[in-house]
């Protein structure tokens, strides 16, 4: 089974179908582990061309501030005028698709799949500390987390921990991990409408679990017409920035 591995969508419609389009033919079921809105400026857009491709969905902490499971009182104040400019352009069905939304972890054959961390879908897994509790106590062998917005993850074998930075060589599209069977894993596709990891191109993931491979892609798109629709909406122009340098 090849799983097509999306997360941190964050409303950003051009990015995703680039996503999409760009590994046609290479999956054959498509997860998502939170965060469909939140940001950009095609939140139905995007939670429909989602819902097309019938994925297994957990919801991220911008789903539930859009559709009201919280109040967004924790967000900066840049990210809580999105959420809020998002609950009001959400149509009532997509209002009620994010509310019934499962929290992670949740299984899927092999996988687990979380939108902050295993013990606590909102915490933010950046450092070695943060991931043992994970790698150690996930049901899985490999389990996939967003919220970051960075791409790579860590391993653990033997009590030993290692950060995975994954980056594509010059001229090509993805890296690939090659996964040992005596190994856990912590990995993060990356955020395909926001990135934050210095690179602006879309990142996903693809983890073909038959040979025990995960690529780490990244997709340029056209960035441009994402920032004109933002703008067009008036959404806060520190996050149209953000888009260009990927940060």
């Amino acid at each position: 089974m090849r799983f097509l591995i999306l997360s941190d969508i964050h409303a950003n419609l051009t990015a995703l179908q680039a996503s999409v389009a760009a590994v046609e033919g290479r999956w054959d079921r498509a997860v998502c582990l939170g965060d469909v809105v939140g940001y950009g400026p095609d939140p139905n857009e995007s939670l429909d061309f989602v819902r097309s491709l019938n994925p297994v969905i957990i919801r991220g902490n911008h789903d539930k501030a859009a559709c009201g499971i919280t109040d967004a009182s924790d967000f900066n104040p840049v990210a809580r005028i999105a959420a809020e400019w998002t609950t009001a352009q959400l149509r009532p069905e997509n209002l009620e698709f994010l509310r019934q939304l499962p929290m992670g972890p949740v299984g899927v054959d092999a996988l687990t799949l979380v939108h902050g961390a295993v013990a606590d879908e909102d915490e933010y897994v950046f450092a070695p500390a943060l991931a043992l509790d994970g790698l150690v106590n996930s049901p899985t062998a490999v389990t996939f987390f967003g919220h970051t917005h960075f791409q790579g993850g860590f391993s653990y074998r033997g009590a030993q921990l290692e950060i995975l930075q994954m980056k594509a060589p010059p001229g090509a599209s993805f890296a690939a991990l090659q996964m040992q069977e005596d190994t856990r894993y912590l990995l993060n596709p990356g955020s395909i409408g926001q990135p934050r990891d210095g690179d602006p191109r879309a990142g996903f993931a693809i983890a073909d679990m038959g040979h025990h491979v995960t690529e780490f892609w990244r997709v340029p798109y056209d960035l441009e017409a994402v920032q004109t629709r933002m703008r067009a909406a008036n959404l806060p122009e520190v996050l149209v920035q953000r888009l260009t340098y990927g940060r």
